[in-house]
């Protein structure tokens, strides 16, 4: 790579509103150690789709060095956002922050076309609106149902779709009936916490079962939950894809919801989401009067996996006879650092056997809208990790969130691997209410 210094007498390509900040760019000592764990880079082993060439290429654009054009755009557009590298760097590069930053400036900055608008619009304004995405459940439960979609597949018509609706129409969800949560559980026995319920947007819509297993095992061990109906989007999909403007108004109205709520803890149970409310206070810098009250908010919010952690297990758990192959969801392992802890959950569990998947830094290609987005290298990386699993007999796969669920389960179907992926807290669920495997196929 070539390390001469850019021409400094140029304007900056980024504009004045939070560019990536040269502080955390210099931090990068070029040592290589991101290089195995990024996604795009293992697979191409091109310098400039690793994080060490898209930092470079972000120190030529804030010295005018380069403009930010289609080929420079597609270096941060092909990056997955899967932080990876920031538990390998040895200098502490915070990765998230600027490429969050550089997806802003490109966002604001340089045109898409109408088509890449379109999709991405359409995205955005619908899976971040729970609303929109319940509409969408009866004509999507007519299309499962009434074998439709498997005559559509089986005659290949899908083949005939632009290769991104293919890609959606291949991570729709089996829907199964709705659980609905209430806004207010009380706990079982002696209350120990009083907690919030992140709902979710695509997790409240498309996998209800598991924002009720949540609220079920959290009263199980003393929580009384509330989940407030007002509730909007926590904004993660936007501020992912470089929509800072949105993602600054869905944080406002989230922290407005929650103070109403008077709750000790906020719990996540979508990892992505979890990542971006822990970063509140970082996306409200500006704005003197939500700053404080963002730090406050982000420090309450945990993982439901922290939660349970720090509870002394108070509820039985019944024996669950499986093998399972645990995935690190990327925005739990690496932005939010917790890996311990849905382990330690599962391996709570009598009878349950855990499995690691190989290759446990490296995204399975879901990465909030990049499956999306970028179809073909997402379903590369869902493949690879489908062949890692089939080696591990595994009887489920389990992880944290649900755009990875959609990803895996999708592979696996490819692969013709039978297995369901689960988020870990309906195996405990299933173990408190001595409930089988089968009882969560339905």
């Amino acid at each position: 790579m070539n390390n001469s210094p850019p021409n400094s007498n140029k304007a900056s390509a980024f504009d004045a509103h939070h560019p990536p900040s040269n502080e955390l760019i210099e931090k990068c000592v070029h040592c290589g150690f991101c290089l195995p764990v990024c996604p795009t880079y293992v697979l191409w082993g091109q310098e400039m789709d690793s994080p060490r060439g898209r930092l470079y290429l972000m120190k030529l654009a804030a010295d005018g060095a380069v403009e930010m054009n289609s080929n420079w755009v597609s270096h941060f557009d092909s990056c997955l956002g899967c932080m990876a590298c920031m538990p390998a760097c040895p200098s502490g590069v915070d990765y998230g922050k600027l490429i969050e930053a550089t997806r802003a400036q490109i966002e604001r900055n340089t045109p898409r076309s109408s088509a890449e608008k379109f999709h991405r619009r359409f995205i955005l304004e619908n899976f971040t609106r729970p609303d929109r995405l319940r509409r969408m459940r009866l004509p999507l439960l007519i299309y499962q149902k009434t074998g439709l979609q498997a005559a559509v597949r089986g005659l290949g018509l899908l083949n005939l779709l632009p290769k991104k609706l293919q890609a959606m129409e291949a991570l729709l969800p089996k829907l199964r009936r709705r659980e609905a949560v209430a806004e207010f559980t009380p706990a079982a026995g002696t209350k120990r916490r009083r907690v919030g319920l992140l709902l979710g947007c695509v997790q409240r819509e498309f996998f209800s079962q598991v924002n009720a297993a949540t609220v079920r095992v959290l009263t199980a061990e003393g929580c009384e939950v509330v989940a407030p109906r007002a509730q909007s989007c926590c904004g993660a999909l936007p501020v992912h894809a470089g929509e800072e403007a949105a993602a600054v108004e869905f944080a406002k109205k989230t922290i407005d919801t929650f103070e109403q709520a008077y709750v000790d803890t906020v719990v996540t149970n979508a990892a992505g989401c979890g990542s971006n409310v822990k970063e509140y206070g970082h996306l409200l810098r500006d704005d003197p009067a939500y700053v404080a009250r963002a730090r406050k908010f982000a420090a309450k919010c945990k993982d439901i996996s922290e939660v349970l952690a720090e509870l002394q297990p108070r509820a039985t758990r019944h024996p669950l006879k499986l093998r399972v192959a645990f995935h690190d969801s990327c925005h739990l392992q690496n932005a939010q650092g917790v890996r311990a802890q849905p382990r330690a959950l599962l391996t709570g569990i009598p009878g349950l056997e855990l499995a690691e998947i190989p290759e446990a830094p490296i995204c399975c290609g879901s990465a909030g809208i990049f499956n999306l987005v970028q179809p073909d290298t997402a379903k590369t990386l869902g493949d690879r990790k489908a062949d890692l699993i089939a080696p591990l007999n595994a009887d489920v796969v389990a992880t944290g969130n649900p755009g990875c669920i959609l990803q895996m389960q999708s592979a696996l179907t490819r692969h013709g691997q039978k297995m369901p992926v689960l988020h870990f807290i309906q195996l405990l669920d299933a173990s408190l209410r001595g409930k089988s495997i089968d009882s969560l196929r339905r």
